[in-house]
């Protein structure tokens, strides 16, 4: 290893330790938790059964990622002999064993979850998933023909010998392994073959009988039984299904890169080589092919997972698209809000007579947001329009609304953010299409990630230019706003807009501006800007005046924060912190968090919203002060991205923010509340059966606002 990137290594993971390790939670751990949450879903019978079965494949989705990203980090920090510690003093080394019991454990259930529960009620409604050995004659026929027509042309059957070398194993791929033995030499050999993603991941079988529903058996199983042709001079002594990870926690070098782009692009190329982090082979698995497989891929012992059920559960994601509405959560259509449904009037006029705050996926994006970029677009008063772009969909109708207003002469800036991580190459390929139509591309900020989800529009008005934003807590993407929460506030105030100004020419012009009068912004004056807010609180509890901090975000880590909320938790401030994800504070500790709770809510939507308010000794809470924006109280957002969290004002849209905190907190159905030892607990109604807070918010949006037909048609 070189000098250089020892050095670059050690300033990552190295920082000044903190010593009250018992102050805090795991950083891992706790978001191991977070996930066990998402897998109790799926065994929830209020839960409807394809929905169920859908959370088995995010629980999966969820720790492959984190296997990739988190563990990779970890292994290197060992493999470095690095030394930093975890907030609650763990080394590398040892958070990676705790990590291997957690995911040891979880294995363990989610296959009892699948085979006891999932399988068996899916049957009762006539879906049944079988193996081979379970089909009839008739349908292993049936099968056969399917495979030879079409997936036997398709594989590659490779062999390991003299001539030829062990084959690249890609990420995440589903493989088998094959013990092979030679027929005249009768020599063992290894072979695998790989199981395309071309294909469906489960093939639906014709039934026998009329009434017996809808069958299918695995990709996997019909390779896996169907062998022979492929190694007709061998003979097969044993079949074993395998699936690799490999590190996605890749280092980078910005401050070096003379081409941003260039190293993105080669970075993603990288990752498919990159080194093998975790081992699944199924029950029952021949030590000789996986004492082959982990040599080869250079892992140890710990690496190695045995998984009696499926390797891979998000392959069940194909059965929990089958069109069987009454096993899946109702359906649900964004609703227009009332001073949005009137689409022939400008939607600069309708922001001039307030700021208008829009909550998604209750309320309409097409209608909102998409509209005020496709109108700006249009519109021939506009001179200009600044965006940035975190994450979007595969078809965004937004780009191409930019990409109009370049073609219409408009001056179009968008910052893309190449390093928003496993959406590189979807970004690449937007900004190129951006820059051909003569969009001015902006690769985001050496050295930070530009998370923030921010657009300012530039309007002629007479003789003034009138400066119009949106400022919001989710990305520019019509797929995620049907699923996620999120909040979103269209502005001209000019408070907020001289900001937004300054914030973009400091994204292209790192102009570095730290004079913000409104605007928190990351790496600038956020995280100060927080601090003093709890202060504030801290102050008015001890001069007893109302104190009170409501906080809604995704994980909650950075270690100065958590100490300042112990602070405040101990002068008598009450802190009520909902968070979707991972929180390393330890609530309800006697003398330390009595008054802090955390509350953790999951359902059909994907909470992602960030929703700050603060009493500010005001005993109407609609006087406190409010923010919403993109960052957690992360460090890595606080420090090493760029964020923004802007100000609600209108007192009416406070009114808003208030109820979805209040909503959340008092969520008896879907919340569970995380206890003093770091695990959570669903929580139970003294009062029956409540309607959750997702729930709650749909019916409060239904009461709100006329419904104008699904979002698409709008």
């Amino acid at each position: 290893m070189s000098q250089s990137k020892k050095s670059s290594l050690k300033k990552r993971y190295s920082s000044n330790q903190p010593q009250d390790y018992d102050h805090f939670f795991n950083r891992e751990i706790q978001w191991l938790e977070f996930n066990r949450r998402v897998l109790e879903l799926a065994s929830d019978g209020e839960v409807p059964l394809l929905e169920r079965v859908r959370f088995l494949g995010i629980f999966t989705s969820n720790l492959d990622e984190f296997v990739m990203k988190r563990v990779g980090g970890l292994k290197r920090q060992v493999d470095y002999g690095l030394s930093k510690k975890s907030h609650d003093g763990l080394t590398a080394k040892e958070q990676l064993h705790k990590i291997t019991e957690f995911l040891l454990e979880d294995t363990k259930k989610v296959t009892q979850i699948y085979k006891k529960e999932i399988l068996p009620e899916l049957s009762d409604h006539n879906i049944h998933l079988k193996k081979w050995k379970d089909l009839t004659s008739k349908q292993k026929e049936a099968m056969r023909d399917y495979y030879q027509t079409n997936v036997f042309p398709v594989l590659t059957p490779l062999v390991v010998d003299n001539a030829l070398p062990f084959p690249f194993i890609s990420n995440l791929s589903l493989s088998l392994a094959l013990k092979l033995e030679n027929k005249k030499g009768k020599e063992i050999l290894f072979g695998r073959v790989k199981v395309p993603r071309i294909f469906p991941a489960w093939i639906e079988v014709e039934s026998d009988k009329d009434n017996e529903g809808v069958t299918f058996v695995s990709l996997l199983q019909v390779i896996s039984h169907n062998l022979a042709d492929l190694f007709p001079d061998m003979n097969i002594l044993k079949v074993m299904p395998f699936r690799i990870t490999r590190n996605a926690d890749l280092e980078r070098d910005e401050e070096g890169a003379e081409d941003l782009l260039e190293m993105i692009t080669e970075e993603i190329r990288q990752r498919r080589f990159a080194e093998a982090v975790r081992l699944q082979v199924g029950k029952n698995s021949d030590p000789w092919m996986v004492d082959l497989l982990r040599d080869e891929l250079e892992l140890h012992e710990e690496d190695i997972y045995v998984t009696p059920g499926l390797l891979d559960y998000t392959s069940l994601f194909d059965i929990a698209d089958l069109p069987l509405p009454h096993l899946k959560y109702s359906s649900w259509d964004p609703r227009v809000l009332s001073p949005f449904q009137d689409n022939q009037s400008s939607i600069f006029d309708l922001i001039k007579q307030g700021d208008q705050l829009v909550h998604h996926p209750y309320e309409n994006f097409t209608n909102t947001v998409e509209r005020f970029i496709r109108s700006a677009s249009e519109d021939e008063h506009v001179l200009a329009i600044k965006m940035t772009l975190y994450r979007t969909n595969a078809k965004s109708s937004i780009i191409s609304s930019l990409i109009h207003a370049a073609e219409m002469g408009k001056q179009v800036v968008c910052l893309v953010e190449l390093k928003a991580r496993f959406d590189e190459e979807r970004n690449i390929f937007w900004a190129q299409q951006m820059e051909k139509a003569g969009i001015h591309v902006v690769y985001g900020v050496i050295g930070f990630k530009t998370h923030c989800k921010t657009t300012l529009v530039l309007r002629k008005e007479g003789k003034e230019i009138t400066a119009y934003s949106h400022i919001g807590t989710g990305n520019y993407n019509s797929s995620t706003a049907r699923l996620y929460t999120d909040v979103g506030l269209l502005t001209c105030n000019k408070k907020i807009t001289q900001d937004v100004i300054q914030l973009f020419h400091f994204l292209t012009g790192r102009s570095f501006q730290r004079e913000f009068k409104s605007l928190l912004v990351a790496p600038m004056n956020m995280k100060e800007q927080f601090l003093k807010l709890i202060e504030n609180e801290i102050a008015n509890a001890k001069k007893g005046k109302p104190a009170r901090i409501i906080a809604k975000f995704n994980s909650l880590e950075d270690r100065e924060i958590i100490s300042l909320l112990y602070t405040a938790s101990q002068a008598g401030v009450k802190v009520d912190l909902n968070i979707r994800g991972f929180s390393c504070l330890k609530p309800q500790v006697k003398g330390l968090s009595e008054n802090i709770q955390v509350v953790s809510i999951l359902g059909r939507f994907l909470e992602h919203s960030r929703i700050f308010y603060f009493q500010n000794a005001q005993e109407d809470p609609l006087e406190g002060l409010y923010f919403i924006g993109s960052a957690d109280w992360m460090r890595r957002n606080l420090h090493g991205r760029v964020e923004v969290v802007t100000p609600v004002l209108d007192r009416s849209l406070k009114r808003k923010l208030f109820e979805i905190l209040e909503i959340a907190l008092s969520d008896y159905q879907s919340a569970w509340e995380q206890q003093s030892d770091g695990t959570y607990e669903k929580r139970k109604s003294p009062k029956g059966l409540p309607v959750g807070a997702q729930e709650q918010l749909m019916k409060l949006t239904l009461a709100r606002c006329q419904f104008s037909g699904p979002e698409e048609e709008v």
